[in-house]
């Protein structure tokens, strides 16, 4: 068995890890080629291209980035067809996925795609597209594999796999020794401005001022920024140069303990406000695009909501804080209420106990055998 997967994001490693670890249960011999991180390679994986090849986000930024994109695309499409590979994995990237499945599709190549696109919530349109592209959707999240229902394409929910490695109940005190702070400390404020480099770019600094706001009210307040990779960690440490923090730690990864050791955190909208609702901490969510991309997006834009929290409760559960609310002053009293009013932390952290149990339901195990079934022609 030869299995052909391409990730473009650390979550997507991540993702691509813990799947390829259940297909080589199923399949002992398989081999994995393709794109992936350090954790998908430690798995196995062949990459072809570093991770973050594809972590690019916007509509201006995939215009700047696009002939690149075109000439890694056509290359993986070659060498999968040369490796003989029998299944094509696109994990989560969908514009660049999809149309490589598409095409990998057309010589008879099963091809899977692992995490829905936002299609329910813009470009609708796109579900025609998609139909042609993947024999099967796995989709992290019920309200999605209903949309695909409802389209007649073929799905499966398979959960999280964050829900299945967090614990249902976080250990804050073993989170807060592991980062060197006393238990009794408050309050500990989580910055979480993304993980891609155009998100530390319109982030960074802001959530760096919101920091020092809060720190003139709270001056006992301890703040964590985990920069999710060596590349981010340089970045903003230049940030930090221009909007310098008293009491911050800047971490090399440890995004889970920092969230678990936190009061209260603020995020960009995207898988990390998904970790946090697992780790139980109140949050907002904020973001800011480019401008053109998000004013294209207005129009294409079909959900109430962005953020996952919001998307899975299905009302405003957290505040979402996107482009021209994403402001010092605005972030600041959205804190300042989580912080002061225990009532409003505590509805949030009752309704993620409730998500993080619906979504807890071995992901990674159930994705392979998914996949399983399509192989041997037993899909439903």
């Amino acid at each position: 068995m030869k299995i052909y997967l391409v990730a473009g994001e650390i979550s997507g490693d991540i993702l691509g890890a813990g799947l390829i670890a259940e297909l080589k249960a199923l399949y002992p011999k398989a081999e994995f080629r393709g794109m992936g991180g350090e954790l998908m390679q430690a798995q196995g994986l062949t990459s072809l291209y570093p991770l973050e090849t594809l972590s690019v986000m916007g509509v201006v930024e995939v215009l700047k980035h696009l002939p690149k994109l075109i000439k890694v695309r056509k290359h993986l499409y070659q060498d999968a067809l040369a490796w003989g590979a029998d299944l094509m994995i696109g994990i989560d990237s969908p514009d660049f996925n999809l149309g490589l499945e598409k095409k990998l599709r057309a010589q008879g190549i099963k091809t899977v795609h692992y995490v829905s696109p936002s299609v329910w919530a813009w470009r609708q349109g796109r579900i025609k597209g998609i139909k042609q592209s993947a024999d099967l959707m796995l989709a992290l999240l019920p309200f999605e594999a209903e949309f695909y229902h409802q389209h007649q394409m073929p799905v499966t929910f398979v959960g999280h796999p964050t829900a299945d490695t967090l614990p249902m109940e976080p250990n804050k005190p073993a989170a807060r020794l592991a980062l060197g702070l006393a238990e009794q400390q408050r309050p500990v404020i989580g910055l979480l401005p993304g993980s891609r480099g155009g998100e530390v770019a319109r982030l960074g600094a802001l959530f760096l001022q919101t920091a020092q706001e809060i720190k003139k009210t709270h001056p006992k307040a301890v703040f964590l920024l985990p920069a999710a990779s060596p590349k981010r960690y340089k970045e903003i440490q230049h940030l930090l140069a221009e909007h310098p923090v008293k009491d911050l730690q800047l971490l090399q990864g440890k995004a889970d303990q920092v969230l678990q050791a936190a009061d209260v955190c603020l995020v960009a909208s995207g898988t990390v406000a998904l970790e946090a609702l697992f780790c139980k901490t109140p949050m907002v969510v904020s973001y800011k695009l480019a401008p053109l991309t998000w004013w294209l997006s207005k129009f294409m834009l079909k959900s109430k909501w962005v953020s996952l929290p919001n998307l899975l409760a299905q009302r405003t559960l957290v505040h979402e804080r996107l482009q021209d609310q994403a402001k010092v002053s605005q972030l600041t009293e959205d804190l300042h209420q989580l912080l002061n009013e225990p009532a409003v932390a505590a509805e949030q952290t009752q309704a993620f106990y409730a998500i993080h149990q619906q979504l807890k339901c071995n992901a990674s195990k159930q994705a392979a055998q998914a996949i399983a079934k399509l192989l041997n022609n037993q899909s439903k």
